[in-house]
């Protein structure tokens, strides 16, 4: 596809054609939906980490009717073997039996519990179960996961387990596919998931992140999009039409994994960036009308985001489902 054609016309064309296709939509079968919000952490008063926002996301998806609740279901637990195709085999064991040192907390940002081990491993399983799917229908979504500070050998950044690399392995072993691309459009850069997959030539990794933003010090992966503070709208959504190009001039991927991230946006408190409600939905809509164009199956993951009104959280992350389920057809 010719740079020239914008974000802004594919996803003019691509909402004609939801709009055109919105009782259809409804008509076809939609694909199960995965969420682990009934794991719950423990955490301090006063801890920044939304937990509620899962919770809020699932009801808002019932309560607006994108989502029919038969739809729901509660992914199985991954398990140490699967764990084990994408992280150090220590590292797996020291969360799993709570020997994860006070340093090693402190990088978490978690405080270690039994509670912290159920819901790692269920949000991992929802991302294995969503890229199952996508693969039969073309979309899968995750209600969590987007755990991309997770690196081989530890955690950073709120992440225990990196849900996308386990998921694009535990397929590969299976042998369900051999190429995959993770298109990061949260916030921070993916910086565990370029690690992990550094030397691997069989998946691509895009980060559109900002510069100045968690992680400091940066990982390299295949494609990293570094924004200025305050970038809006337009500006990030012609660099992330750029950089979509560019991954598929350069690669063949079998899936996706979209890590969504809602802290983009404007009222982040710790985003950075300045992107509105409207904004996040175009990107979105541009991810799902790239991938669809070339028959890309997408596994959806929510990722970050910081809003202080954790409702709004909610809503952004509850549009990206929506736009997800929109390309069943």
């Amino acid at each position: 596809m010719a740079h020239g054609s914008s974000c802004r016309g594919r996803e003019a064309e691509r909402g004609q054609a939801c709009r055109r296709d919105s009782g259809a939509v409804r008509r076809h079968v939609l694909p199960p939906v995965y969420y682990s919000d009934r794991f719950v952490l423990p955490l301090p008063a006063g801890h920044r980490f939304p937990m509620a926002k899962y919770r809020l996301l699932r009801e808002h998806l019932l309560e607006s009717g994108v989502l029919d609740a038969r739809l729901l279901r509660v992914p199985p637990p991954c398990g140490d073997e699967q764990l084990r195709l994408a992280h150090e085999g220590g590292y797996v064991e020291r969360v799993v039996h709570g020997a994860l040192s006070a340093a090693e907390q402190r990088r978490l940002g978690f405080p270690w519990s039994p509670q912290l081990v159920a819901r790692s491993r269920r949000s991992v399983g929802g991302t294995v179960a969503a890229a199952r799917v996508a693969l039969r229908y073309g979309v899968g979504v995750n209600l969590a996961g987007g755990t991309h500070h997770a690196f081989a050998d530890r955690g950073e950044g709120y992440c225990v387990f990196n849900d996308a690399a386990v998921a694009i392995r535990v397929l590969q072993a299976e042998g369900r596919l051999r190429t995959a691309a993770v298109i990061d459009c949260d916030v921070h850069q993916g910086n565990g998931t370029a690690a992990i997959f550094r030397d691997d030539p069989s998946v691509f990794t895009l980060s559109l992140h900002g510069r100045r933003n968690f992680p400091f010090r940066k990982e390299r992966g295949d494609l990293d999009v570094a924004l200025e503070d305050g970038t809006t709208d337009g500006e990030y959504l012609a660099a992330l039409e750029r950089a979509l190009d560019t991954l598929f001039a350069r690669f063949t991927p079998e899936l996706a994994v979209y890590v969504s991230g809602a802290d983009p946006y404007r009222g982040d408190r710790i985003g950075r960036l300045a992107l509105s409600e409207e904004g996040l939905q175009r990107r979105d809509r541009c991810v799902f009308a790239a991938c669809r164009e070339r028959s890309v199956p997408v596994a959806v993951v929510m990722a970050g985001g910081y809003c202080p009104d954790v409702r709004t959280l909610a809503a952004i992350h509850a549009r990206t489902v929506e736009a997800a389920l929109a390309t069943v057809a």
